[in-house]
């Protein structure tokens, strides 16, 4: 699980000649976690969160120190309804864990939301479909990787 994720984001940056760093770590199951593994700041961190909606599975992107708010989302993309993906809906939408889950390289794309606080810092760091890799690229890097429509969903965590 998780491993042919792995291989197909390592192989796209290397494809698309950019540059980054991979990450080897403790098993992390959140983004608080993850952050201390990686030694990075938590702002710095990608959340890729699967959500259910009445048109099938989603991708939302945000940064690690932010919330989704999941009706703003939701009326942003004209769903009546988004919730989060259940571990079975996350695994079979992404073959990852939960915790594990990239913001691209599946077999089968998902329909992906970026909320526009991924791109406001320099670096972006995240998990690649295993719990013990990660890698650390720049968010410029990352914007030609990642589909460009910039949304606001993502609120602050209380």
């Amino acid at each position: 699980m998780g491993q042919a994720e792995r291989d197909r984001i390592l192989r796209t940056l290397n494809e698309m000649n950019i540059p980054f760093e991979h990450l080897t770590h403790e098993a992390v199951y959140t983004s608080e976690q993850a952050m201390q593994a990686r030694h990075g700041e938590l702002h710095n961190g990608v959340k890729a969160m699967v959500c259910k909606t009445e048109r099938g599975t989603i991708l939302a992107l945000l940064t690690a120190d932010l919330k989704l708010d999941m009706e703003k989302l939701a009326k942003l993309i004209l769903f009546k309804k988004l919730s989060l993906g259940s571990k079975e809906r996350v695994l079979a939408a992404t073959n990852c864990e939960p915790g594990s889950v990239p913001p691209f390289g599946f077999a089968q794309p998902l329909p992906t939301y970026i909320d526009e606080s991924v791109f406001d810092h320099e670096w972006a760091e995240f998990n690649i479909g295993l719990l013990t890799e990660s890698v650390k690229v720049r968010t410029a890097d990352l914007r030609k990787v990642l589909p460009q429509k910039l949304l606001q969903f993502a609120v602050k965590v209380n």
